[in-house]
Protein backbone atom coordinates (compact mmCIF):
# COMPACT_ATOMS: atom_id res chain seq x y z
CA UNK A 1 0.00 0.00 0.00
CA UNK A 2 1.68 3.58 -1.17
CA UNK A 3 1.63 5.83 1.74
CA UNK A 4 -0.61 8.70 0.53
CA UNK A 5 -0.28 12.97 1.32
CA UNK A 6 -0.49 13.62 5.09
CA UNK A 7 -4.19 14.29 6.05
CA UNK A 8 -4.89 18.44 6.74
CA UNK A 9 -6.32 18.91 10.73
CA UNK A 10 -5.03 15.43 12.00
CA UNK A 11 -2.22 14.44 14.13
CA UNK A 12 -1.05 11.01 15.00
CA UNK A 13 0.84 10.31 18.55
CA UNK A 14 2.31 7.13 20.00
CA UNK A 15 2.85 6.11 23.63
CA UNK A 16 5.07 3.56 24.94
CA UNK A 17 3.01 0.33 24.11
CA UNK A 18 4.50 -0.61 20.41
CA UNK A 19 6.29 2.48 19.08
CA UNK A 20 7.78 0.67 15.96
CA UNK A 21 4.58 -0.02 14.73
CA UNK A 22 3.20 3.15 14.85
CA UNK A 23 5.99 5.15 13.28
CA UNK A 24 4.86 2.32 10.42
CA UNK A 25 0.95 3.35 10.57
CA UNK A 26 2.43 6.68 10.53
CA UNK A 27 4.19 6.15 7.05
CA UNK A 28 1.47 4.58 5.97
CA UNK A 29 -0.90 7.00 6.71
CA UNK A 30 1.67 9.69 5.33
CA UNK A 31 2.52 11.19 7.93
CA UNK A 32 4.84 12.12 11.36
CA UNK A 33 3.99 11.16 14.30
CA UNK A 34 3.01 13.96 16.57
CA UNK A 35 5.55 15.50 19.49
CA UNK A 36 5.15 14.22 22.83
CA UNK A 37 6.91 13.13 26.17
CA UNK A 38 5.87 9.81 28.27
CA UNK A 39 7.91 9.44 31.59
CA UNK A 40 7.42 8.00 35.10
CA UNK A 41 8.11 9.62 38.52
CA UNK A 42 10.16 7.69 40.82
CA UNK A 43 7.26 6.49 42.53
CA UNK A 44 5.83 4.80 39.16
CA UNK A 45 3.31 8.15 38.26
CA UNK A 46 3.17 8.40 35.19
CA UNK A 47 3.52 11.80 33.50
CA UNK A 48 2.29 13.32 29.77
CA UNK A 49 3.41 16.38 27.74
CA UNK A 50 1.51 17.29 24.71
CA UNK A 51 4.83 19.18 22.88
CA UNK A 52 2.44 20.11 20.07
CA UNK A 53 -1.07 22.24 19.73
CA UNK A 54 -4.15 19.56 18.70
CA UNK A 55 -6.84 22.51 19.74
CA UNK A 56 -9.54 21.48 17.11
CA UNK A 57 -7.43 18.60 16.18
CA UNK A 58 -8.47 15.19 14.82
CA UNK A 59 -5.77 13.25 17.54
CA UNK A 60 -5.20 9.75 16.19
CA UNK A 61 -3.08 7.61 19.82
CA UNK A 62 -1.52 4.51 19.16
CA UNK A 63 -1.22 2.58 21.87
CA UNK A 64 -0.65 -1.43 21.76
CA UNK A 65 -1.16 -3.01 25.73
CA UNK A 66 1.15 -5.42 25.62
CA UNK A 67 3.48 -6.03 28.99
CA UNK A 68 3.43 -4.38 31.11
CA UNK A 69 -0.43 -4.30 30.44
CA UNK A 70 -1.25 -1.94 33.15
CA UNK A 71 1.14 0.57 33.07
CA UNK A 72 0.17 0.75 28.79
CA UNK A 73 -3.64 1.45 29.81
CA UNK A 74 -2.86 4.41 32.79
CA UNK A 75 -0.48 5.71 30.25
CA UNK A 76 -3.53 6.14 27.51
CA UNK A 77 -6.25 7.06 30.09
CA UNK A 78 -3.61 10.14 30.89
CA UNK A 79 -2.44 10.96 27.25
CA UNK A 80 -6.65 10.85 26.75
CA UNK A 81 -7.11 13.43 29.43
CA UNK A 82 -4.03 15.32 28.21
CA UNK A 83 -5.81 15.57 24.76
CA UNK A 84 -9.19 16.32 25.92
CA UNK A 85 -8.02 19.67 28.49
CA UNK A 86 -5.87 20.91 24.94
CA UNK A 87 -9.49 21.25 23.29
CA UNK A 88 -8.61 18.05 20.66
CA UNK A 89 -11.52 18.00 18.23
CA UNK A 90 -11.72 14.05 18.34
CA UNK A 91 -9.58 11.95 20.41
CA UNK A 92 -9.30 7.95 18.31
CA UNK A 93 -7.68 5.62 20.16
CA UNK A 94 -5.91 2.88 18.11
CA UNK A 95 -5.90 -0.42 20.48
CA UNK A 96 -3.89 -3.11 18.00
CA UNK A 97 -4.45 -5.13 20.80
CA UNK A 98 -6.89 -4.35 23.24
CA UNK A 99 -5.73 -6.20 26.73
CA UNK A 100 -8.52 -7.66 28.89
CA UNK A 101 -10.53 -8.54 25.90
CA UNK A 102 -10.40 -11.95 27.39
CA UNK A 103 -12.60 -11.18 30.48
CA UNK A 104 -15.43 -10.30 28.62
CA UNK A 105 -17.75 -12.36 30.74
CA UNK A 106 -18.33 -13.76 34.14
CA UNK A 107 -17.49 -17.11 34.17
CA UNK A 108 -17.61 -18.13 38.20
CA UNK A 109 -19.41 -16.33 40.84
CA UNK A 110 -18.08 -12.70 41.83
CA UNK A 111 -16.04 -12.49 38.91
CA UNK A 112 -15.53 -8.76 37.52
CA UNK A 113 -16.39 -8.37 33.48
CA UNK A 114 -12.62 -6.72 33.39
CA UNK A 115 -13.48 -5.86 29.26
CA UNK A 116 -16.08 -3.93 29.99
CA UNK A 117 -14.48 -1.49 33.06
CA UNK A 118 -11.43 -0.92 30.44
CA UNK A 119 -14.39 0.40 27.88
CA UNK A 120 -15.95 2.39 30.69
CA UNK A 121 -12.73 4.17 31.59
CA UNK A 122 -11.56 4.56 27.91
CA UNK A 123 -15.01 6.04 27.28
CA UNK A 124 -15.22 7.92 30.53
CA UNK A 125 -11.69 9.64 30.33
CA UNK A 126 -12.54 11.39 27.27
CA UNK A 127 -12.04 9.05 23.79
CA UNK A 128 -14.71 9.46 21.24
CA UNK A 129 -13.73 6.11 19.23
CA UNK A 130 -11.90 3.12 19.37
CA UNK A 131 -10.43 1.23 16.42
CA UNK A 132 -8.37 -1.98 17.41
CA UNK A 133 -7.76 -5.10 15.63
CA UNK A 134 -9.07 -8.84 16.24
CA UNK A 135 -10.99 -8.56 19.29
CA UNK A 136 -11.34 -11.65 20.94
CA UNK A 137 -14.82 -11.54 20.80
CA UNK A 138 -16.58 -9.32 18.67
CA UNK A 139 -19.20 -9.19 21.54
CA UNK A 140 -16.59 -6.27 22.99
CA UNK A 141 -17.62 -4.00 20.33
CA UNK A 142 -21.00 -3.43 22.46
CA UNK A 143 -19.28 -2.76 25.68
CA UNK A 144 -19.09 0.65 24.28
CA UNK A 145 -21.29 4.32 23.76
CA UNK A 146 -19.16 4.79 21.34
CA UNK A 147 -18.27 4.10 17.60
CA UNK A 148 -15.89 0.98 17.49
CA UNK A 149 -13.91 -0.41 14.55
CA UNK A 150 -12.86 -3.89 15.01
CA UNK A 151 -10.42 -5.07 12.12
CA UNK A 152 -9.55 -8.28 11.03
CA UNK A 153 -6.60 -10.83 10.65
CA UNK A 154 -7.48 -13.22 8.85
CA UNK A 155 -7.39 -11.26 5.23
CA UNK A 156 -3.80 -10.73 5.92
CA UNK A 157 -2.68 -13.93 7.05
CA UNK A 158 -5.00 -15.01 3.67
CA UNK A 159 -3.09 -13.24 1.87
CA UNK A 160 0.53 -14.39 3.62
CA UNK A 161 -0.28 -18.15 2.79
CA UNK A 162 -1.80 -17.63 -0.59
CA UNK A 163 1.10 -16.08 -1.57
CA UNK A 164 3.51 -19.31 -0.32
CA UNK A 165 0.98 -21.41 -2.57
CA UNK A 166 -0.44 -22.95 0.72
CA UNK A 167 -3.91 -23.48 -0.40
CA UNK A 168 -6.01 -26.19 -1.91
CA UNK A 169 -6.66 -29.63 -0.84
CA UNK A 170 -3.58 -30.05 0.28
CA UNK A 171 -4.20 -27.79 3.57
CA UNK A 172 -6.65 -27.79 6.41
CA UNK A 173 -6.80 -25.10 8.63
CA UNK A 174 -7.51 -25.91 12.29
CA UNK A 175 -8.97 -24.22 15.00
CA UNK A 176 -6.79 -25.55 18.14
CA UNK A 177 -9.86 -25.08 20.43
CA UNK A 178 -13.30 -25.06 19.78
CA UNK A 179 -13.93 -21.95 20.91
CA UNK A 180 -12.38 -20.32 17.42
CA UNK A 181 -14.06 -22.21 15.14
CA UNK A 182 -15.23 -18.75 13.05
CA UNK A 183 -11.82 -17.61 13.02
CA UNK A 184 -10.72 -20.81 11.25
CA UNK A 185 -13.69 -21.21 8.87
CA UNK A 186 -12.78 -17.95 8.12
CA UNK A 187 -9.34 -18.63 6.60
CA UNK A 188 -10.41 -21.96 5.26
CA UNK A 189 -12.96 -20.06 3.05
CA UNK A 190 -10.15 -17.83 1.55
CA UNK A 191 -7.44 -20.44 1.02
CA UNK A 192 -10.25 -23.08 -0.60
CA UNK A 193 -9.15 -25.98 2.40
CA UNK A 194 -10.78 -28.10 4.62
CA UNK A 195 -11.68 -27.23 8.80
CA UNK A 196 -11.05 -29.37 11.48
CA UNK A 197 -11.02 -28.92 14.92
CA UNK A 198 -9.10 -29.77 18.08
CA UNK A 199 -11.05 -30.10 21.38
CA UNK A 200 -9.07 -29.87 24.62
CA UNK A 201 -8.89 -28.59 27.79
CA UNK A 202 -6.49 -28.36 30.21
CA UNK A 203 -7.26 -31.53 32.10
CA UNK A 204 -8.06 -34.05 29.24
CA UNK A 205 -5.97 -35.12 26.46
CA UNK A 206 -8.20 -33.66 23.45
CA UNK A 207 -9.27 -35.33 20.11
CA UNK A 208 -8.95 -34.12 16.57
CA UNK A 209 -12.31 -33.34 14.76
CA UNK A 210 -11.84 -33.57 11.15
CA UNK A 211 -9.61 -35.77 8.65
CA UNK A 212 -6.20 -34.57 8.59
CA UNK A 213 -4.62 -37.35 7.68
CA UNK A 214 -1.73 -36.76 5.05
CA UNK A 215 -2.24 -33.69 5.24
CA UNK A 216 -0.73 -30.00 5.67
CA UNK A 217 -2.11 -28.19 9.04
CA UNK A 218 -2.18 -24.43 9.70
CA UNK A 219 -3.30 -23.98 13.03
CA UNK A 220 -4.77 -19.84 13.73
CA UNK A 221 -6.12 -18.48 17.12
CA UNK A 222 -5.97 -14.69 18.03
CA UNK A 223 -3.68 -14.10 21.24
CA UNK A 224 -0.54 -16.43 21.50
CA UNK A 225 0.15 -16.54 25.21
CA UNK A 226 2.25 -19.65 26.52
CA UNK A 227 2.58 -21.37 23.06
CA UNK A 228 0.27 -24.24 24.91
CA UNK A 229 -2.81 -24.48 23.02
CA UNK A 230 -0.61 -24.52 20.20
CA UNK A 231 2.57 -27.15 21.35
CA UNK A 232 -0.99 -29.39 22.36
CA UNK A 233 -2.79 -29.59 19.46
CA UNK A 234 0.08 -29.95 17.10
CA UNK A 235 0.97 -33.37 19.29
CA UNK A 236 -2.67 -34.41 18.80
CA UNK A 237 -2.66 -33.43 14.75
CA UNK A 238 0.79 -35.12 13.98
CA UNK A 239 -0.60 -38.04 16.05
CA UNK A 240 -3.61 -37.98 13.89
CA UNK A 241 -1.63 -38.30 10.65
CA UNK A 242 -0.98 -34.64 9.64
CA UNK A 243 2.31 -34.02 7.81
CA UNK A 244 3.14 -30.98 8.88
CA UNK A 245 2.08 -28.18 11.14
CA UNK A 246 1.86 -24.66 10.48
CA UNK A 247 0.27 -21.88 12.91
CA UNK A 248 -1.09 -18.18 12.91
CA UNK A 249 -2.16 -15.99 15.16
CA UNK A 250 -3.66 -12.42 15.75
CA UNK A 251 -1.16 -11.24 18.81
CA UNK A 252 1.80 -12.39 19.80
CA UNK A 253 2.15 -12.07 23.63
CA UNK A 254 4.59 -14.80 24.51
CA UNK A 255 4.68 -14.44 27.83
CA UNK A 256 7.29 -16.11 30.10
CA UNK A 257 8.09 -19.84 28.52
CA UNK A 258 6.07 -19.75 25.53
CA UNK A 259 9.36 -19.44 23.95
CA UNK A 260 10.69 -22.84 25.11
CA UNK A 261 7.46 -24.04 24.16
CA UNK A 262 7.35 -23.86 21.13
CA UNK A 263 10.73 -23.86 20.23
CA UNK A 264 10.34 -27.61 21.01
CA UNK A 265 7.24 -28.34 19.01
CA UNK A 266 6.77 -29.74 15.93
CA UNK A 267 5.07 -26.58 14.49
CA UNK A 268 7.09 -25.64 11.04
CA UNK A 269 6.27 -21.82 11.11
CA UNK A 270 4.39 -19.27 13.57
CA UNK A 271 2.85 -16.68 11.73
CA UNK A 272 1.97 -13.27 13.63
CA UNK A 273 0.97 -9.62 13.31
CA UNK A 274 2.95 -7.21 14.98
CA UNK A 275 0.58 -5.59 16.73
CA UNK A 276 2.08 -6.29 20.24
CA UNK A 277 5.52 -5.39 21.03
CA UNK A 278 8.04 -8.42 22.37
CA UNK A 279 11.48 -8.97 23.46
CA UNK A 280 13.74 -11.29 20.77
CA UNK A 281 14.75 -13.44 24.06
CA UNK A 282 10.97 -14.49 23.87
CA UNK A 283 10.68 -14.87 20.68
CA UNK A 284 10.23 -18.72 19.17
CA UNK A 285 12.56 -20.08 16.83
CA UNK A 286 9.90 -20.30 14.21
CA UNK A 287 8.66 -16.70 14.30
CA UNK A 288 7.28 -14.72 10.64
CA UNK A 289 6.06 -11.45 11.67
CA UNK A 290 3.66 -9.68 9.16
CA UNK A 291 2.59 -6.09 9.49
CA UNK A 292 -1.03 -4.83 10.26
CA UNK A 293 0.20 -0.98 9.80
CA UNK A 294 -0.72 -0.96 6.06
CA UNK A 295 -4.20 -2.23 7.29
CA UNK A 296 -4.57 0.32 10.17
CA UNK A 297 -3.29 3.14 8.56
CA UNK A 298 -5.51 3.15 5.97
CA UNK A 299 -8.26 2.77 8.42
CA UNK A 300 -7.14 5.90 9.90
CA UNK A 301 -7.32 7.41 6.67
CA UNK A 302 -10.71 6.55 6.21
CA UNK A 303 -12.24 7.61 9.50
CA UNK A 304 -10.57 10.63 9.45
CA UNK A 305 -12.48 11.08 5.31
CA UNK A 306 -15.76 9.76 6.65
CA UNK A 307 -15.38 6.74 4.08
CA UNK A 308 -16.38 3.34 4.29
CA UNK A 309 -14.36 0.44 6.54
CA UNK A 310 -15.85 -2.27 4.41
CA UNK A 311 -13.45 -2.27 1.22
CA UNK A 312 -10.65 -2.95 3.74
CA UNK A 313 -11.25 -6.27 3.91
CA UNK A 314 -10.86 -6.45 0.35
CA UNK A 315 -7.54 -4.35 0.34
CA UNK A 316 -5.52 -6.80 2.61
CA UNK A 317 -5.85 -9.28 0.06
CA UNK A 318 -4.91 -6.71 -2.77
CA UNK A 319 -2.22 -4.73 -3.49
CA UNK A 320 -3.93 -1.36 -2.94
Amino acid sequence: MVAKKAADNLKIFSLNGNQPLAEKIAKAFGQELGKCVVRQFSDGEIAINIEESVRGVDTFIIQSTNQPVNDYYWELLIMIDAMKRASAKTINVVLPYYAYARQDRTAKPHEPITAKLIANMLTKAGATRVLTLDLHTVQVQGFFDIPVDNLFTIPLFAKHYLSLGMSGDEYVVVSPKNSGVQRARSLAEYLGSTLAIVDQTEDEDGYVIGDVQGKKCIMVDDILNTGQTFAKASELLLAEGAVEVYACASHALLSNGASECLSQSAIKDICVTDSCLVDESRQPRQLTYITCADLMGEALRRIHENTPMSPLFRLALEDA
